[in-house]
């Protein structure tokens, strides 16, 4: 089975990538490519970079648990699958001078972050899932009121919108979607997927994950 690492990220690449990341003058950056698990990879050790340069607590807000374990498994390098296990259950980690925090998209996740103090946060992930499910169960009526609450304090993105405000620098990872104030920055080394595949057959896009 220990096929993860059969694939990962040429380090030569990653390199290159996050590098691009590191000398963007952009502060609030968007990857919507469909590589889902190259992307954080690569967006992971851009942060795990700034945390050795700027100290601090840093933000990695997840859509979902299911989300977040799939990371771990199939991130595209063996340092931030190792990192992603071994954050998910503390969901708090300390990495030389900073600390790595993790919660999800509902609002009920948010107990340790948002008491963190604001002039100490320093940078932020935001990674949706690639299926458009609605954020909000309907079965779930705990986090109901508060993520309505949420959504009209930081409008429907609440889950970005409220952490760029307070982290100098995020990096939003979520396919084929558009968000007011973020910069694209695209990897050409990722081949786009053409819609049109033989003979006018469209795909859908259920194909964005990397295996």
């Amino acid at each position: 089975m220990g096929m993860s690492g059969k694939k990962d990220l040429d380090k030569s690449t990653l390199y290159e990538a996050v590098k691009t990341l590191v000398e963007s003058p952009n502060k609030h950056i968007h990857l919507n490519q469909q590589k889902l698990f190259t992307l954080f990879s690569i967006a992971f050790q851009y942060i795990l970079f700034r945390s050795t340069k700027n100290p601090g607590h840093y933000i990695i807000r997840i859509e979902d648990s299911m989300l977040a374990e799939k990371l771990a498994r199939k991130a595209k390098d063996e340092t931030t699958r190792k990192f992603m296990g071994r954050l998910i259950v503390p969901r708090r980690l300390a990495y030389g001078n900073s600390t790595f925090h993790m919660d999800y998209f509902p609002l009920a996740t948010w107990g340790v972050t948002k008491d963190l103090p604001k002039e100490k946060i320093q940078g932020a992930i935001i990674v949706k899932n690639t299926s458009h499910n609605p954020l909000i169960d309907e079965s779930d009526f705990r986090h109901i009121t508060e993520d309505e609450q949420a959504i009209q304090l930081f409008g429907k993105n609440y889950y970005l919108n409220s952490l760029m405000g307070i982290a100098p620098t995020t990096i939003t990872i979520a396919f084929d979607e558009e968000f007011e104030g973020l910069e694209k920055i695209l990897f050409d080394f990722i081949e786009e997927k053409s819609e049109r595949l033989v003979d006018g057959v469209t795909m859908n896009d259920d194909i964005q994950f990397d295996d």
